[in-house]
């Protein structure tokens, strides 16, 4: 019974729940995948985009949905490794109210500067933060977001203190930067690209293990000096607790298919984005490691979501 149940599904569109607006970059990669991700499928997948409350409002909506492998959420680090962190009260648990099926993206953030500042590498940054203590500011996207704890990371890091910013949203916090009314912005590729080409904004490190093939120029924070210093944004899909293992592996065959697609990586590190693919033990393993660390910042700086 469960082969022949496996060999139907999906019998009809998957709903695939996503946290943040239409038009992010979040939603631009999203609508890569899962159009490459519908074929390899051959089943509609419709995008149902329900931004508010740093995206655990999708997660939550998911988190009650039947367990049959038609209603999915794009799981980022913001509503699954930090948000229990931050909030108060929260409607599920990101371990026990959902199945991973798989990691597929990740946008590495990279710190900048505007370009007043008198700082072109990492060191100078944080020795200009420790001659002017609580005279330099960095902005963010919002409070609690990976932008935030980005910043505050670096802060816990060199012992600096550099006040924090927020925004509602990345695109007032980028044009306050360009403009000179910050002094610093811990973000993803896809939005600080251009800045970064015009000249606008000053790239000092890539905050990753690795050099971006977007601006291979740009330094690790490890290779500047900076250890520990790594975030990114990921993207990976989760299903409903309880949905059978079979579904489950439908599911990731199909995203293994997407991987190896012609044009597929090319098309996601155009935008800044890395394509990342691993299967649902270690999705599972990875979302605790990336809880447990962010919990230690949250902890550490104090944050609330407040």
């Amino acid at each position: 019974m469960a082969g022949i149940a496996t060999a139907a599904y999906p019998e009809r569109p998957i709903r695939l729940v996503i946290g943040q607006a239409p038009g992010g970059a979040t939603d631009i990669v999203l609508r890569a995948f899962a159009a490459r991700w519908s074929q390899a499928l051959s089943q509609t997948i419709v995008v149902d985009n329900r931004p508010g409350a740093g995206g655990t409002l999708g997660a939550a909506l998911v988190s009650r949905s039947p367990a049959d492998g038609h209603t999915l959420l794009v799981g980022t680090n913001g509503p699954i490794a930090i948000a229990p962190h931050v909030m108060r009260e929260l409607a599920y648990d990101p371990l026990k109210d959902f199945a991973p099926v798989g990691l597929f993206s990740e946008v590495s953030f990279i710190l900048v500067v505007h370009p007043a500042v008198q700082a072109a590498t990492i060191d100078e940054l944080i020795r200009l933060a420790r001659a002017h203590p609580g005279k330099l500011n960095f902005a963010s996207s919002g409070q609690a977001g990976t932008p935030h704890l980005c910043g505050e990371l670096f802060k816990l890091l060199t012992g600096t203190d550099i006040v924090h910013v927020p925004y509602r949203g990345g695109a007032p916090a980028q044009t306050d930067l360009v403009a000179g009314r910050v002094q610093m912005y811990c973000a993803g590729f896809p939005g600080l690209a251009p800045y970064i080409r015009a000249g606008r904004v000053r790239a000092l490190a890539i905050a990753a293990t690795r050099r971006s093939k977007v601006l291979p120029g740009v330094p690790t924070a490890a290779e500047a000096g900076l250890t520990g210093f790594v975030v990114s944004a990921w993207n990976g899909i989760l299903a409903p607790m309880h949905t059978p293992q079979a579904l489950i592996e439908r599911l990731y065959a199909a995203m293994t298919a997407v991987s190896r697609q012609p044009g597929y990586e090319a098309e996601l590190e155009a935008r800044g984005v890395e394509p990342r693919l691993i299967g649902p033990a270690q999705f599972r393993d990875y979302i605790r490691h990336e809880s447990d660390r962010w919990g230690k910042v949250v902890k550490e700086a104090r944050i609330t979501s407040e």
